[in-house]
């Protein structure tokens, strides 16, 4: 029965990592019907509603605290329009697999800002992971470095999502919350929503664009409906019952799932730097998620 019990949750965040990882081939097929943020200001109030839902069913406290109203702005801002407004418009600039190396070097950014604006202690494994995770950026950036002199808003557009989701990390991480993880999450893609639709009104009028076809439709609710709400509900629900190391498996998948699935389905060119770069960032992730040894008991020895 022991082993049942931690059975599901591996297989659960294992889903997880799956689901985010086909994310960024399915945003990049999207991508050649629809503009990018079309795509996130549409699919933001589906996950809204559906996450409110959940919450609700769970008897989970939807209102916020006044106080709340603030943290919930500025974190949202960060944590979901920023990172996936700047991903989208990233993947039209850059490869799909490439982006998604380079967004996961999130974890460590996290860290390296936490230590920065929340005091924490940045760890000698803290700054091994900082370098190990720049290290595969810049064996990425070897790959063409005469494109990326002529061309390199892509790949800086995908280190500021990379940012952005690390300082919605870090200001979530600097409140004391009073709602429960699932339901500020409703809020994040509220706030989300309001700001990405006057945009999309400016940049990507809707009278412009045509209808998207229906393959393309499906993979928008698959977008919607997969990623965006059962990853971010179950790991909500998950996260407070496992371990760092069982939670890094997510984290860990995803970024192998979106670049082998980018490659397979999309035809990304294969290098040498690619494995590289990813093995290295992958490494960065496992040591900031691993949680820290106990320091040795004197009375021990």
């Amino acid at each position: 029965m022991a082993n049942e019990h931690t059975r599901a949750p591996l297989l659960t965040v294992a889903l997880i990592g799956l689901l985010w990882g086909l994310n960024w081939p399915a945003v990049k097929y999207m991508l050649t019907e629809m503009p990018p943020l079309t795509i996130r200001a549409t699919a933001f109030p589906m996950a809204a509603v559906l996450l409110a839902l959940i919450a609700s069913a769970r008897g989970e406290r939807l209102w916020p605290n006044p106080r709340e109203w603030g943290p919930i702005i500025v974190t949202g801002l960060l944590v979901i329009f920023g990172f996936n407004v700047l991903t989208a418009l990233g993947q039209t600039l850059t490869e799909t697999s490439k982006a998604a190396i380079i967004a996961y070097t999130m974890p460590v950014l996290t860290a390296m800002l936490a230590a920065l604006f929340l005091g924490e202690r940045l760890e000698t494994r803290h700054q091994a992971a900082l370098a190990l995770g720049m290290g595969g950026l810049a064996v990425l950036a070897s790959e063409n470095i005469a494109a990326l002199i002529d061309a390199p808003l892509g790949p800086l557009i995908m280190f500021g999502a990379a940012l952005s989701w690390a300082g919605g990390n870090v200001a979530m991480k600097g409140f004391e919350w009073h709602l429960s993880p699932l339901a500020r999450t409703v809020w994040f893609f509220v706030v989300s929503t309001i700001v990405a639709w006057p945009l999309v009104w400016i940049f990507e009028p809707p009278a412009e664009q045509a209808w998207p076809s229906v393959p393309v439709f499906a993979t928008l609710l698959y977008h919607a409906v997969g990623p965006m709400v059962t990853c971010y509900a179950l790991w909500t629900i998950l996260v407070g019952r496992l371990s760092a190391t069982v939670a890094a498996i997510a984290a860990l998948l995803a970024p192998v799932v979106g670049v082998v699935s980018s490659i397979l389905l999309l035809g990304d060119a294969v290098t040498w730097q690619k494995p590289v770069s990813l093995a290295m960032i992958l490494g960065s992730i496992f040591m900031t998620l691993s949680p820290s040894r106990p320091a040795p008991d004197q009375d021990a020895r």
